[in-house]
């Protein structure tokens, strides 16, 4: 497929859509008008396994440069990864294993697949260790050479650090380099990054001119918000929807964002018009429910299909609507010995710790056979001739047997 290099106003918006800002857009044009393919960079630290929605906003904006014939270059950042990015940290990240960073990488490709066109005449897949495993010090000195103290220490997050006391470790410093070097080495036509990436792929821009080379096109896009619409979409903080996710957990957790996120999560995690977009987000019109439903069966179409969306939907509705039991609700065997309903909670798999199963006893997020239990130190002893409900929350539930 050979790139079209005169698009309609409608694709440019299109390929943009959803972007903070773009470096420049004067320069969008030059480069569309290239008669090539361009390579449009986007870099991954394989520094957890889960790809989640979050994720998702750049990589359909790198689809649609797919589809216009042009080419994504993955970098698979293998050997930053075992700095750490430091963007958005206020402490040193923890250094991972290659081990780690192998297994997290394979399954990032895996789901990011779901997504990106994997023709390998659209999909360049790169590891940053390529490159920087032959590098001599020598080498890595005169890198560092192009880039100064003062501009490093500017970074926002460096310089919160610094006036809190808190550590950085020079290897940190080297990361907005390294990736910087990343598109020196494949010749980036646009990456595209966070807005917590912007320094770091602004700095690939200057450095690119530094080594006679044109400099790379930057998207910045925006940091979703996670479901509690307070934090930045994050595995860590439990916010997230995973695109492994099973289809009813995927709908239930989009039916639980406030309606203020609506807005952000059409325009960024679907491909809905924008007058059918200022439609659905006009309350006064159009129910927020049914809007919340349109948005969470589009979400689950798009990564299963419509039927598996619609059966999701009305499973939502018999359980939460009618207050129904799930029809594939789980039978867990805990044991007929008395224990503390914190340990069943965590055995069970609704707690990573007894410490955030008391927590959430005493929030009232538990019961028991329709019995409220918020006493964190509470035993219980599951009869041999019964099964009881356990309901954790609004979506974990299961019935547990001796």
């Amino acid at each position: 497929m050979h790139p079209m290099t005169t698009i309609t106003e409608d694709q440019r918006d299109q390929l943009t859509r959803g972007a903070v800002e773009v470096y420049s857009t004067d320069e969008l044009d030059g480069k569309l008008k290239l008669d090539r393919p361009l390579r449009v960079k986007y870099g991954m630290d394989p520094t957890a396994p889960d790809i989640h929605l979050g994720h998702t906003v750049q990589m359909r904006m790198l689809r649609r440069f797919q589809d216009l014939g042009h080419v994504v270059v993955l970098i698979i950042g293998d050997y930053t990864a075992r700095i750490g990015d430091p963007s958005g940290r206020d402490t040193t990240r923890p250094v991972l294993t290659p081990d780690e960073v192998d297994a997290n990488a394979r399954t990032y490709l895996d789901q990011a697949g779901i997504i990106l066109d994997t023709d390998p005449a659209r999909l360049e897949v790169r590891r940053n260790s390529e490159w920087f495993d032959g590098l001599s010090f020598a080498e890595t000195l005169k890198l560092t050479g192009q880039v100064t103290v003062q501009q490093m220490i500017a970074r926002d997050n460096f310089k919160s650090r610094i006036d809190a006391g808190r550590e950085i470790v020079i290897a940190e410093m080297m990361y907005p380099l390294m990736q910087a070097y990343d598109s020196v080495m494949i010749d980036a036509d646009i990456e595209f990054g966070g807005t917590d990436q912007t320094f770091n792929c602004l700095m690939g821009r200057d450095l690119m001119a530094k080594m006679g080379k044109p400099r790379q096109l930057v998207i910045v896009t925006p940091l979703i918000p996670g479901l509690d619409g307070s934090e930045k979409m994050s595995k860590s903080k439990g916010n997230y929807v995973a695109l492994t996710d099973p289809p009813n957990d995927m709908y239930g957790k989009i039916m639980s964002i406030p309606d203020e996120l609506m807005g952000d999560y059409f325009r960024l995690l679907t491909s809905i018009p924008e007058t059918r977009i200022r439609s659905l987000i006009n309350f006064d019109t159009t129910h927020p429910r049914d809007s919340k439903d349109c948005l969470a069966r589009t979400i689950v179409e798009d990564y299963h299909d419509m039927d598996t969306a619609n059966a999701a939907a009305e499973e939502f509705r018999r359980r939460f609507a009618e207050g129904q039991l799930p029809t594939d609700i789980e039978l867990k065997h805990v044991g007929a010995d008395a224990q503390p309903l914190a340990s069943l909670i965590a055995n069970v798999g609704y707690a990573s710790s007894n410490s955030e199963a008391r927590r959430l006893i005493q929030q009232g997020a538990v019961t028991l056979d329709d019995q409220k239990i918020d006493d964190p130190k509470a035993q219980v002893t599951i009869p041999a001739d019964r099964q009881l409900v356990l309901k954790v929350g609004k979506r974990r539930v299961c019935k547990v047997t001796a």
